[in-house]
Formats: C-alpha cells, sequence, structure tokens
C-alpha cells in the first residue's frame, strides 16, 4: 500500500436508493472529481441500481476517478417498491447495513470520508470500521 503521501482521498459515496437521491448524488461526486482530479470516489449501489444508470441516456459518464461498486440486490426493486412502501424503508433501513459495511470493509486504499444522505443511518456505524 502507497503511504498517505501519495495516496488519494477516498470517498464512499451512498445515496438512499431512489431516483430524487442517486442521481443528484452521482451529479455532486462528478463535481467533486472534476475541482479535485487526485480524489477517487466509490460510488455505492446495488446490482439492480447500477443497471438502471448505466442504461440511462441521462447520465454522462462521470471521470475516471468516480467508479461505481455493488451491493446485492437486498431491496425490493426499484420499479415495484410503491406498493408497499414501509416495506421499502424497512428494507432500507435494515438489510443495506451489512453489505455496506463488507464492501467498505474490502477497500484499499480504505475509505476516508462518506458522503451520504441524511435518510441512511448506517454510514455512520459503518465509518468507524473504515477509519
Amino acid at each position: 500500500m502507497a503511504d498517505a503521501a501519495t495516496t488519494p482521498l477516498h470517498v464512499a459515496a451512498i445515496p438512499f436508493p431512489g431516483r430524487g437521491h442517486v442521481n443528484p448524488l452521482l451529479n455532486l461526486c462528478k463535481i467533486m472529481a472534476q475541482k479535485k482530479p487526485d480524489i477517487r470516489i466509490t460510488f455505492i449501489v446495488t446490482k439492480e441500481w447500477l443497471g438502471s444508470l448505466n442504461g440511462s441516456s441521462s447520465n454522462e459518464a462521470p471521470p475516471p476517478s468516480v467508479r461505481f461498486a455493488t451491493i446485492p440486490n437486498v431491496l425490493p426493486s426499484e420499479k415495484g417498491r410503491g406498493a408497499d412502501m414501509d416495506g421499502f424503508m424497512e428494507a432500507v433501513l435494515t438489510k443495506m447495513a451489512q453489505p455496506v459495511e463488507q464492501l467498505l470493509d474490502r477497500f484499499d486504499p480504505p475509505v476516508q470520508f462518506i458522503v451520504a444522505d441524511t435518510v441512511r443511518l448506517t454510514p455512520s456505524s459503518s465509518s468507524s470500521s473504515s477509519a
């Protein structure tokens, strides 16, 4: 592993899994990467969300310093979640934490900074294990 002087800042971005959250956070990450090219940003979404982002013509490709990482589809599908919003919210709050924490633990260099929605409660517990 490189020393701290040569290792770029590694930021994990963890959006709430909804279009009004994923797209704005991705846009923020693109801006951050353009302003500070030596930053490494890992954008964490479910596999379903990554497929949606890759298939959308409205999303221009992020700079090379913005990378995607996925967790399994542990949530009800985006396509039908409106039918059971309470179940979806419960899944977000209970089923996402473990896969996100496991993913954060595998990063090299480790994540030094987490950007997340205020709705997400899990990054605070994850941040202590990855600092």
